[in-house]
Parts: C-alpha cells; structure tokens; sequence
C-alpha cells in the first residue's frame, strides 16, 4: 500500500512539472496487447500511429516525438495498469495512448486522473471509459455509438424478433443493453440474451439455444477476431443461416483483420460500424495506399485508423498549446477539435470527450479480388447514445 501511495505522489509531482519540460522529448507511453490472443490490437494501433508519424514527421514544434511501447497482453487490468506506473513514474512520459480493451482502460484511467496526464484511448469502447478520468479522450467510437444505427435497421427492414449474443464484458454490455434499447423502443422483441465468456468461449451451446428459439434475427458482439471467424462457422454449420436467421452485428465481426479468413460464409453479413476499408472518400484512399505500401501484408482496419486519428489528435493539439501537453492544457484544447478522418468528418465532443461520427450500414461483399465491407447508408454524427440520458 506504501509503495503504491509513492508511486502516486511521483505521479503527481510530475503532473505538476510537466510544464517546465516543454522543450524536452515529447514522450509518448503506448499501453497495448502485442502478445497474446489480442496482439493484433496492438499491431494495428501502432501501425496507424507508426504511419501518422510517417508522413507528418516525428518533430511538433521543438518537440521530438519519442513512443515508448509497454506490452499489456490483453486482458489483464493489473499489467495495463503496472505499465502505466512504469511509464509515468520511470519514463516520464508526456501522454498515455492505446489501449486495446476496456479493463486496461478503466484501470489506468484513475492513474490519469491522479498525476493529471492526458490519456488517448485509441480503441477501448465501453461508454464510461471517458468517465474514469477528466483528462481521457477517445478517437475510436463506443459500442451504444454502432450498436443502435444497427437496431434501427433491423425494425426498417422486417426483423421482428431478435435473440442476442454478446461478450460479457463492458463492451458487451454497452453494446446489448443500447440494441436491446432501441430495438424494443421500435416495437421490436427480444426472444432471448446470452452472454458468451471473454475467453476462448465455445459457441455451439449458444448457436442451438438461437437455432431452437426460430428469432428472425440474432445480434451479436464478441472482441474483433478469431471469436468472430468461429462464431460464422457455427452459424453456417448449424445451417441457422438456411432457416432464415439473420445475423446483424456491430462491425467489430467482419473487422477486415479476420474478412479473409471468414471467407464466402461472412457475403451478405450486414452490420453497423464507423470505418470500412472500403469507404469511398479522397481521405481514405490516400490513407489505404499509404497503409498497403507501408505493411503489405495486412489490411487497414478501424483500430489502425484510431490509432492514425488518435496521434492526429496529439499533434493538433499540442500545435494549438504551443507544445504544452499538461492535462488541463491537453484536454481544453482536444474539445470540439474536428477533421477530416479516413473515415469520414469526427468531432471531439466538448462535453463528453468521446468522438461524434457517421456510423455506416455495411454489408459484406465480393469486390474485386477481395470480401469488402461495402457501405450503402449512413447516419451522420453519431454522439454516442450511451451518455445521452
């Protein structure tokens, strides 16, 4: 307990003489899984900020950008947060980015409330995160954010009845309790809810429980992956799919990380979500050529887009401070800050300090070469309806 009282105050001296190193090193401390079953999280944030740095230089002002990267696994809350000790106490770092899954975010956030450090959560969607500490920003989205344009398409479009999975965790919840909201507020049903382990869940009982039922539709969140690649397969083998069950999910399902390994099984999936690699825009077709040149052998996603817009945002705003990343100086300047993303026009929301956005209505298909996630409606500006009450 001693120690960890220590570790506190260090932290919180350092917040408070953060000013007078303005012309040293700005020092970034990147908190990831680049190990473990989420490792491709981590990659691909890091990618996004790797190219961001690319092309618009590792200078702001005076200030060289310096990324120290601690590897968190996944999720494990008491590494997240033991990393983020490392990195404000021994490496002194300016700002706390990553974050690949709510339980690191919500333990590192009441770090960044402490010492007062600024803390861009480039992936993590549970709608709290931002409340865990006044000095989070967030340039991903929230799963109440994707998970209701997806419930309003489902009452528009015939479905009448619907049986939801979900990963129990925060963002599974978030992303249930919102479709759930939505959904029966439209006069639509639920006809059954489960909640499938984080973990290496197995999905057969699950699948038949939704076979057995007849809904018109089942909706489904699970961590963007393998879960998703094995949660299809099942779904096409139980032949749910020949008995007219839909299958509606948030994007984090056809992530274009896992498309290729889904193969022709994921054709028709329709889903809601803030990026596709797709997306016709001059913004993103510059974005996915920079990507395919710099890592040939991977495809962009929503998370290397977060990570591309979450180090936008660092270079913006220290532009504005005059390189000044204190916590207070930080966040003042972050809110209302809008651009043009990849993935459309986002805004950071001034009361919220999550991201407002278009969430497009997607259904995958064949294009050219390649399984695409192919937008054909938006809805635009999305506050995240979470915090809405």
């Amino acid at each position: 307990m001693q120690m960890k009282k220590s570790l506190i105050a260090v932290a919180l001296a350092f917040g408070a003489a953060g000013a007078a190193h303005a012309a040293n090193d700005l020092k970034i401390g990147m908190v990831l899984p680049m190990s473990g079953p989420f490792a491709g999280y981590g990659q691909q944030i890091l990618n996004g900020v790797h190219l961001y740095m690319a092309e618009h230089g590792d200078k702001i002002g005076d200030r060289k950008v310096e990324l120290i990267v601690k590897d968190d696994t996944g999720v494990a809350p008491e590494l997240s947060k033991r990393a983020a000790q490392e990195l404000v106490v021994k490496d002194k770092v300016d700002i706390l980015a990553g974050f690949g899954l709510t339980p690191s975010a919500f333990a590192v956030g009441p770090l960044s409330a402490q010492a007062k450090i600024p803390m861009v959560v480039m992936n993590a969607a549970t709608s709290s995160v931002t409340e865990k500490s006044p000095y989070i920003v967030r340039t991903s989205m929230t799963l109440p954010q994707v998970s209701a344009p997806i419930a309003t398409w489902a009452l528009k479009n015939g479905i009448k009845t619907v049986y939801t999975v979900v990963a129990d965790y925060g963002p599974g919840h978030d992303a249930e309790k919102q479709f759930v909201k939505t959904f029966t507020a439209g006069g639509g049903k639920i006809v059954g809810e489960v909640r499938t382990p984080v973990k290496n869940p197995d999905f057969s009982p699950f699948l038949q429980k939704v076979k057995d039922t007849k809904p018109d539709a089942v909706f489904l969140f699970v961590p963007a992956g393998e879960q998703g690649v094995a949660f299809l397969k099942g779904y096409k083998e139980r032949g749910l799919a020949k008995d007219g069950i839909k299958l509606i999910s948030t994007g984090d399902l056809t992530d274009e990380d896992v498309l290729d390994a889904m193969g022709e099984a994921a054709v028709g999936v329709v889903t809601s979500f803030h990026y596709s690699e797709d997306h016709k825009s001059p913004e993103n077709k510059a974005y996915t050529q920079a990507y395919y040149k710099a890592y040939p052998n991977k495809r962009p996603n929503f998370m290397s887009v977060a990570g591309y817009d979450g180090m936008h945002l660092i270079y913006a705003v220290l532009k504005k401070t005059g390189g000044d990343a204190t916590g207070d100086k930080f966040i003042a300047a972050a809110k209302g800050m809008k651009w043009e993303s990849p993935r459309g026009p986002i805004t950071i929301d001034p009361e919220t300090r999550d991201i407002d956005q278009n969430i497009y209505i997607r259904k995958v298909e064949k294009v050219g070469d390649k399984l695409q996630n192919v937008e054909f409606d938006v809805i635009r500006d999305v506050k995240d309806p979470g915090k809405q009450k």
